[in-house]
């Protein structure tokens, strides 16, 4: 993610639901479909399969000033129109990255799902809801284009919201270098002072538990669900007690994995390979033998915890699925 990613900016995430924070913490849940009369079908289309993941999709018909009569009301624009439309009739409203809504524009063939403004604010996992429909997202922001989980996706992933947002320009750049590492947990009362290149991520809700994850290559979204209810149920914890899931990035593209934490409106963070060797677990691996990588579901677990401690050791689901749960 670099400085350009203002014009369009979202551990992974790497997943996850259509929740994204917006400036005060809240989620972008309130989706706005802008269509032209002739293009009506292809938005109830839409409509019809993005709103379960959202708390609200409604469908406006397109005037000249439909932006601005609307501009606030929406956490996220679907603009079913021409990029060119929606830049000439939204570029004098736009003033703070953090508090404009976001938009992302798709054809009516439903081709190319178009993020231009707030990528890390809603528009980019609108365009990965819209892939569902056969759209490719054209995402533009650095850090997706370099495979990485910017600051703001980190945030998401985590239940949190970015405080100081201005200071996001330089710690993604950092993620495009690899030199950000892992999110530094405070626990208070404490007084912290930061400089400006130091992004500060308040939590949404009490802290909870980390679900650490691996798995074998391609294994399923049913495997995964059940693996990781499997485990909670061996714990005093359940799935509204759960932060985020946590896995390396190594298995950050894991389909099974991404859909299973979208159904169950969890994000993913996924920590290197350097993070996890800090925080390797109890339980032996011969991932560590053979590839140099600690076990991936007790690490993730333990350095995503807020108390870097286990609530659950590894355990197998199907030999498919490894799960330990973290705080």
């Amino acid at each position: 993610m670099s400085t350009d990613d203002d014009n369009s900016s979202t551990e992974t995430d790497s997943g996850g639901h259509c929740s994204t924070p917006d400036s005060d913490g809240e989620v972008a849940e309130e989706i706005a479909i802008i269509s032209f009369e002739r293009k009506m079908d292809t938005a109830e289309e839409i409509k019809a399969e993005l709103e379960d993941r959202y708390e609200t999709i409604e469908i406006l018909e397109y005037h000249g000033d439909v932006f601005e009569e609307h501009w606030g009301e929406y956490d996220c624009f679907i603009g079913l129109m021409a990029s060119g439309i929606a830049m000439r009739k939204t570029a004098h409203l736009l003033d703070d990255k953090w508090d404009d809504p976001a938009i992302c524009v798709v054809d009516e063939e439903l081709t190319w799902a178009i993020p231009i403004t707030g990528g890390h604010h809603g528009a980019n996992q609108v365009a990965q809801d819209l892939a569902t429909m056969g759209a490719i997202p054209a995402m533009t922001t650095a850090s997706e284009a370099a495979g990485k989980q910017g600051v703001e996706s980190k945030a998401k992933a985590m239940d949190t919201h970015v405080v100081n947002g201005d200071s996001t320009v330089k710690t993604n750049l950092a993620v495009l270098d690899d030199n950000l590492g892992p999110v530094a947990r405070l626990e208070g009362p404490k007084a912290v002072l930061v400089g400006d290149d130091v992004t500060v991520l308040k939590r949404n809700k009490d802290e909870g538990v980390v679900i650490g994850t691996g798995s074998v290559s391609g294994a399923s979204t049913e495997s995964f669900i059940a693996a990781w209810e499997d485990a909670l149920e061996q714990t005093n914890y359940d799935l509204e007690d759960v932060e985020f899931v946590a896995t390396a990035t190594r298995k950050e593209d894991e389909e099974g994995l991404l859909e299973a934490a979208q159904k169950l409106d969890l994000g993913v963070v996924a920590f290197d390979k350097e993070t996890l060797l800090d925080h390797e677990g109890p339980t032996p691996s011969k991932s560590k033998e053979l590839i140099g990588w600690p076990g991936v579901s007790e690490a993730s677990a333990i350095a995503g915890g807020a108390e870097r401690e286990l609530v659950l050791e590894k355990i197998g689901y199907e030999n498919e699925v490894t799960v330990a749960i973290g705080r």
